[in-house]
């Protein structure tokens, strides 16, 4: 059987060891990878990082005696699972989606949240690998394990649809109040976290358009960001992210249900447009007004505008 061997080296020791295998670099195009090369048979490939210390990995059937080489104590750690594939980064990372966007009642949540490399096997045993593709029954079952085993790991902010009228009001647009929220969750998380500088970001727009929203003089930024569409397939930190997110607007959901006795329906569909009509005629405008967002069609429909 093959050998997987993991170190971890300082920088200046990378380029050392680059140095060593300079005759038998290889291509390698991979986003988070500093160099690759072969030696006797093992694949040495090295990791780039913004922290001092890097991730090298060795495979082969000799993988440990060639790490031995720059690491004389290491041994062979069997891993229970392997990481889901399609991941590409699983070292400590900071990442943030969001939810209830398509949605014309609701509100819409971010979470950024915080996973270190330790995480990664207790979110494949819950099933988070790909989150859009978990269904809320299966959410709302694992939800609560998640809020509490993880609720020093991440940050949640919920726009209420009041709030997000009035913003609409005083001229901001749904992607500059994403991008203030996602900016004001990833602060968040990472002045609890101030050593992790893997951040990433579940992309809506592009980096140019989101940093230009961040227009509050007063307020930080979080820089170096990793924007990437479909980032809950790519990212475990965005994957928990989304999973939080989306548990936490099923609940308010049901929140919301019970404080106005109707059940409140999902998305912005013909069948959302009747339950809102309803909603009108049993609540009034005032209401309407701090639970749907007025810049979807549904609303003038409703009003009969």
């Amino acid at each position: 059987m093959k050998e997987n061997v993991t170190i971890t080296v300082n920088s200046t020791l990378v380029e050392v060891m680059r140095d060593y295998y300079k005759d038998s670099l290889v291509n390698n195009q991979g986003e988070y990878v500093d160099f690759q090369a072969t030696n006797n048979g093992v694949i040495i490939t090295a990791y780039l990082s913004k922290k001092e210390n890097k991730k090298v990995t060795f495979f082969g059937d000799n993988a440990l005696l060639e790490a031995k080489i720059w690491d004389p104590e290491v041994e062979i750690k069997e891993k229970k699972e392997t990481v889901k594939e399609g991941w590409l980064f699983y070292g400590d990372q900071i990442g943030s989606d969001e939810v209830g966007v398509g949605d014309f009642l609701g509100p819409m949540i971010v979470v950024a949240a915080f996973v270190k490399e330790s995480d990664i096997h207790t979110l494949i045993e819950l099933g988070i690998h790909d989150s859009k593709k978990m269904s809320d029954k299966k959410i709302m079952e694992i939800g609560p394990q998640i809020a509490k085993q993880f609720s020093k790991q991440y940050s949640k902010l919920t726009l209420t649809n009041e709030k997000y009228n009035e913003m609409l009001d005083k001229g901001e647009n749904l992607n500059s109040m994403k991008a203030k929220m996602h900016n004001r969750a990833l602060l968040n998380m990472h002045k609890e976290y101030i050593d992790v500088l893997n951040i990433f970001v579940d992309q809506f727009v592009a980096e140019k358009t989101y940093y230009k929203y961040l227009n509050d003089a007063n307020e930080e930024q979080v820089k170096d960001i990793t924007f990437r569409t479909k980032g809950e397939s790519y990212f475990p930190c965005v994957a928990l992210a989304s999973v939080i997110a989306r548990y936490s607007y099923l609940k308010e959901m049901e929140r919301l249900s019970e404080k106005y006795g109707m059940d409140f329906p999902f998305g912005a569909s013909k069948k959302v447009t009747e339950f809102a009509k309803r909603f009108l005629e049993k609540y009034g405008e005032e209401e309407l007004y701090k639970v749907a967002k007025k810049n979807f069609a549904n609303y003038n429909e409703v009003l009969g505008k």
